[in-house]
């Protein structure tokens, strides 16, 4: 008999095909004059991000205030998120209506956007563990730092946190994905190419 798991997922090219926050800077930067400066900045705090210049929860929030967004552009990221659901996911929505409770999304993403698209795919919101915006009159005016995904190493210290006494299976595209393993807070980790590989063929 197989052991009893849990399987834990990534959002962003994983459980969809694209980047949620690419997306929304996309969407919100559209008619924006200064689109290309914007964008230039952003990848610039991206890379100081990515080689520990600054922590991760600065990163994000100079990101997000360089956006210019608010909930019409949330909206809009969630309507092409669910024609962007990876082929694989929506093979497989009948397995994930019948271990709806044995499924967590852990995404550094941001929960507004995600939460509306795994809906469709009957996973529960407590079990879906992601960043949070401050959005004040239908603006995006920050991120809630106190979140553990908006710090180092949050995706470990969340799965920690959760304490899950049954098998853990992690499927993902990064290597923070990979970290749950590592941390052993994961028992498997199954690297998600799906995605890659089609952006290669392109």
């Amino acid at each position: 008999m197989q052991n009893p798991k849990y399987f834990i997922f990534d959002f962003d090219s994983t459980f969809v095909s694209a980047e949620g926050f690419d997306l929304l800077l996309e969407i919100s930067l559209k008619n924006d004059k200064n689109k290309n400066e914007k964008i230039s900045k952003i990848k610039e705090i991206t890379k100081l991000g990515m080689n520990g210049d600054i922590s991760i929860s600065e990163s994000l929030s100079l990101r997000v205030n360089l956006l210019n967004a608010g909930v019409e552009e949330i909206n809009k990221t969630i309507t092409k998120l669910k024609n962007s659901v990876s082929t694989s996911i929506k093979r497989n929505k009948k397995f994930f209506k019948e271990n709806s409770e044995k499924i967590y999304i852990i995404s550094s993403g941001f929960k507004e956007i995600i939460k509306p698209v795994t809906d469709e795919y009957f996973i529960p919101e407590k079990n879906i563990f992601a960043n949070n915006f401050i959005i004040r009159n239908n603006k995006i005016t920050g991120i809630d730092k106190k979140n553990l995904l908006a710090t180092d190493k949050g995706k470990v210290k969340v799965l920690k946190q959760l304490n899950l006494k049954l098998f853990r299976s992690v499927i993902g595209d990064g290597y923070t994905d990979y970290e749950l393993k590592e941390a052993g807070v994961a028992k498997k980790f199954f690297a998600f190419t799906e995605n890659i590989f089609s952006e290669c063929k392109k």
